[in-house]
């Protein structure tokens, strides 16, 4: 499965036959997720339909600091 990695892995996507699986494992964005089906942490985007670009872009740049904090968090770790 595709996956964007940064500090670790962003986002996976797929395509399937009636929508594009977006994976970003997050839980935020709930409400302006609601408009599409998914499950825990997966968001399906209809075939046919323009994907919501702007709010993808938020959602990468939301694990984009995620993976960074975290990565943070570890180095400060590592040197004590």
């Amino acid at each position: 499965m595709p996956t964007f990695v940064l500090k670790g892995n962003l986002v996976f996507f797929s395509a399937y036959k009636n929508h594009i699986g977006f994976y970003p494992r997050v839980h935020a964005f709930k409400e302006e997720l609601s408009a599409y089906e998914g499950g825990k942490g997966t968001i399906q985007f209809p075939i046919g339909k323009p994907l919501p670009l702007a709010l993808i872009g938020k959602i990468v740049k939301f694990r984009v600091q995620q993976n960074l904090e975290r990565a943070e968090v570890k180095v400060g770790k590592k040197k004590k």
